[in-house]
């Protein structure tokens, strides 16, 4: 897949980016049935504009793409075609959104884009690891700590010491 060429009429492309955007406010709204509505819109508005996914991840708060992007388009174009439209979509589909983002602003402005040239197999583990990464940062931030003073932490520092 790195090598492949896709052709136009008169063109040979591989134009490959490495694509992240956010919900308004960086909100963790993309989960659950949400999540399934916006991969198969995803799909379906890069189908219609023939870019192809060849990587893609939804995490609850940012959404990280590899896709192949023809050279008829620019990324700037393509980005605002995607992210308004699937606005649009998600809110046919979940009206109850209208009060947590009003007037229809489901993306937040701006987006991140690197192009990709021939290390695709990079960028494809950095995404595929990226959801398991964040799942550990979670996992490490909601960590309760125990009180160093209570009785409990004591005992557990002795139970600790005679172990060893």
């Amino acid at each position: 897949m790195a090598n492949k060429n896709y052709e136009l009429a008169h063109t040979k492309w591989m134009c490959k980016y490495h694509i992240v955007f956010t919900p308004k406010y960086r909100r963790k709204v993309i989960y659950n049935q949400l999540k399934v509505d916006i991969r198969e819109i995803l799909r379906d508005l890069c189908k219609y504009k023939g870019v192809e996914i060849l990587e893609g991840h939804l995490m609850p708060d940012h959404i990280h793409m590899l896709v192949t992007i023809p050279p008829k388009y620019s990324v700037s174009s393509f980005m605002g075609y995607l992210k308004g439209k699937s606005a649009l979509m998600i809110f046919d589909r979940h009206a109850n959104l209208k009060y947590k983002f009003g007037n229809r602003h489901f993306w937040s402005e701006g987006y991140y884009v690197s192009t990709v040239g021939l290390n695709e197999a990079t960028i494809r583990k950095y995404i595929q690891e990226q959801e398991r990464d964040d799942i550990m940062q979670d996992k490490l931030s909601v960590k309760e700590y125990e009180d160093p003073f209570s009785d409990a932490a004591a005992k557990s520092k002795k139970n600790n010491a005679a172990k060893k």
